[in-house]
């Protein structure tokens, strides 16, 4: 950490970044790493291009009908608790996968793994809410979605040297090992996060879900969630199978590629949330999601290219990628009240794995392989993709309105008092 990071943040709070950020790296990484692996397991378990398609939604799907189910739950229970039960459940899934040995195994295991791995990020961004305030928000998401990049420049390219010198399994077993250590630091250092029980109505967990649903200001940030998670499940599963196939790449040439890539992002990272903090959450996702349109509309045209020149547009993408995602989590961690969060977030989470689920299926119907490998329609991917980024930018800019009037509203009932 910097030394203006030491000055913002105690040392508790520092503690509380790093261990969110690796709970979402192994989380993160086991999704991903199902997409560089998918020129190897689909010729490997003799399954087509809308089979792999099913497999990496499945998860998606199981995600969101946990999150559904957790929700009403989500602010009963002291949050560390509901953390370590939620990742056991997701190591073992994490395990089932690394034991898969044919389709209907992996796809059964990867249902498992969703139940209680989709549930793991909407638990830590109800602590972000809880533990850290607005102004800084950002900055803390910068730091916690360096997992996503820290899954590529660590994660995927030793992932598919593992896959690539033992099988497909090994990368399984690896996020298992790291997921054990991970869940004994949060068991012994980890303090209990219970502040939202004492505003807690006496409603039951059907009710809390059913309010916090109809809340008409939620249901149009879930409607921007369901936007957001369009473009990664489109474009994500089939990525490394276009690079190899229709791109020219080696897959010894793909860990290359999403490590160079993964370093840019951890560096830029934190520096898109600071950027967010100090330029303002939606003019940093108004800024990504422009660059984002324009490298999609590019990289999706593209045929044999040299691995240099994926890889620039891969960094540039990425960045936009970073800023789309970084200051959309810090603005949607402010639109629920304390009493809600859980509830709030695990909604959202479920809704996003449920729109990224269904992007990913039809993504599998879209697209598809030649005899020769060659993936056809990537680019209508791409036209999908850009038609939601755009809407999405609206709706964020009416989230962002609505929390700016919502504070200027508590800030003139405090001068008032």
């Amino acid at each position: 950490m910097t030394q203006q990071t030491e000055k913002v943040f105690s040392p508790y709070q520092v503690f509380m970044i790093a261990i969110l950020a690796f709970i979402q790296f192994t989380v993160i990484l086991d999704f991903m790493v199902l997409s560089p692996l998918g020129a190897i397991l689909m010729p490997t378990l003799k399954i087509t291009t809308s089979q792999f398609g099913f497999v990496v939604s499945a998860y998606a799907f199981s995600a969101g009908a946990s999150g559904l189910l957790a929700a009403g739950f989500a602010d009963k229970f002291d949050r560390k608790k509901f953390l370590l039960f939620f990742y056991v459940g997701f190591i073992i899934g994490t395990a089932l996968c690394a034991m898969a040995s044919n389709y209907h195994f992996l796809l059964f295991a990867r249902i498992f793994t969703g139940i209680f791995g989709g549930v793991i990020g909407s638990v830590g961004f109800a602590i972000i809410s809880d533990i850290f305030k607005l102004e800084v928000r950002g900055r803390v998401m910068g730091f916690v979605q360096m997992a996503f990049a820290a899954s590529q420049v660590l994660g995927l390219p030793i992932g598919l040297l593992l896959a690539n010198s033992f099988d497909w399994h090994a990368p399984f077993w690896m996020i298992v090992g790291v997921s054990i250590i991970v869940g004994i630091v949060i068991f012994l250092k980890m303090k209990p996060v219970t502040e939202h029980l004492k505003i807690q109505s006496d409603s039951n967990a059907f009710q809390h879900l059913a309010k916090t649903i109809s809340e008409p200001h939620y249901l149009r940030a879930f409607i921007g969630t369901i936007l957001l998670s369009t473009g990664g499940f489109m474009l994500m599963p089939f990525g490394s199978a276009y690079g190899t196939n229709n791109l020219g790449l080696k897959l010894e040439e793909l860990p290359i590629m999403y490590g160079v890539t993964g370093i840019f992002s951890i560096i830029f990272g934190p520096m898109i949330g600071k950027l967010s903090d100090k330029l303002g959450k939606f003019n940093t996702f108004f800024i990504g999601s422009i660059i984002s349109m324009i490298l999609v509309g590019i990289y999706t045209q593209l045929g044999i290219t040299p691995l240099w020149v994926i890889i620039i547009l891969n960094v540039i993408l990425f960045t936009g990628i970073s800023a789309r995602m970084i200051s959309s989590s810090a603005l949607m961690t402010a639109i629920p009240s304390m009493k809600d969060r859980g509830a709030f977030m695990s909604i959202n989470s479920s809704i996003q794995q449920i729109s990224g689920g269904v992007a990913s299926f039809v993504a599998g119907l879209i697209v598809v392989q030649r005899p020769d490998g060659i993936l056809d329609h990537y680019d209508m991917l791409g036209y999908t993709v850009i038609g939601s980024m755009l809407v999405a930018i609206g709706l964020i800019y009416w989230v962002d309105l609505y929390i700016k009037k919502r504070e200027a509203s508590k800030s003139l009932e405090e001068l008032k008092v």
